[in-house]
């Protein structure tokens, strides 16, 4: 999924690219912003692929916006730089701008445009995508069981039947997909020796297995809501909402989920 934010104080021309934007199959969504601090707070929002920004806009130009986006340190969209002033060609790009299109455009023009910033946005992606899977083929091998002490004995449970675990008053509920194992230990214990295989804290009282989770979704206020493949929801707190980052090695156009800390 493409998506494409028009940046421009002039209503007619986010009209236009607008219009343009409409008819392009490889655009599934765009947004407009009258200005430079209406298009940071879109982008805070959500990420998009491809930016159509002006150059010349009132308190924050289009080369301070992209400078900004630059010194963020997260994914850049492709930049492409729409203004009535020849004479900003080269310092835009010297900001990595993809094009750079002339006032008043034509249709044919910003379309050649479109077109080499969706290649350049693709191919971003598919490096993003291939560095995730090598940085999975690095990961060094763990031990997939723990040792549980049980009504005297030792009992070892592989962690992928490990669903979630529950605080309950001193003592933490280890659920599997069968039965639960009752164990006098913090979960702030627990949660810090389950982390480096794949379990992540939610909640002050919940620890879950990113194997199990089905799905994210906003709930009340600043909580998040997730949800099992078994059914159960679970809210998700402001203090672990950091924490759903871990839920995937690499998104795609879900980023807000997980944006803010």
């Amino acid at each position: 999924m493409m998506r494409a934010l028009v940046v421009d104080d002039e209503p007619l021309a986010r009209t236009a690219l607008a219009n343009l934007l409409s008819t392009r199959a490889d655009i599934d969504e765009f947004e407009e912003a009258e200005n430079a601090g209406r298009a940071l707070a879109h982008l805070n929002n959500r990420p998009f692929d491809v930016l159509l920004v002006d150059i010349q806009m009132p308190e924050m130009s289009g080369l301070q916006l992209v400078e900004h986006l630059g010194k963020r340190g997260c994914t850049m969209p492709a930049i492409i730089f729409i203004t009535a002033h020849q004479e900003h060609a080269v310092e835009a790009f010297e900001k990595c701008a993809v094009d750079y299109v002339l006032k008043p455009f034509v249709p044919v023009r910003v379309h050649d445009a479109l077109d080499t910033a969706i290649r350049r946005a693709a191919l971003g992606r598919a490096a993003q995508l291939l560095e995730a899977l090598q940085g999975l083929k690095l990961r060094p091998h763990r031990s997939s069981r723990i040792a549980i002490k049980d009504k005297g004995r030792v009992v070892f449970v592989d962690m992928a039947e490990i669903a979630c675990v529950e605080a309950s008053g001193n003592y933490v509920l280890l659920h599997q997909k069968a039965g639960a194992y009752l164990l006098r230990e913090s979960i702030s214990i627990i949660a810090e020796k389950l982390k480096p295989h794949g379990f992540i804290r939610i909640h002050r009282s919940v620890i879950v297995n990113v194997q199990f989770v089905e799905s994210i979704q906003p709930g009340v206020g600043t909580e998040h809501v997730l949800r099992t493949k078994a059914g159960k929801e679970y809210h998700v707190t402001r203090t672990f909402r950091a924490n759903l980052r871990d839920l995937a090695d690499y998104w795609i156009g879900s980023e807000a989920f997980h944006a803010e800390k």
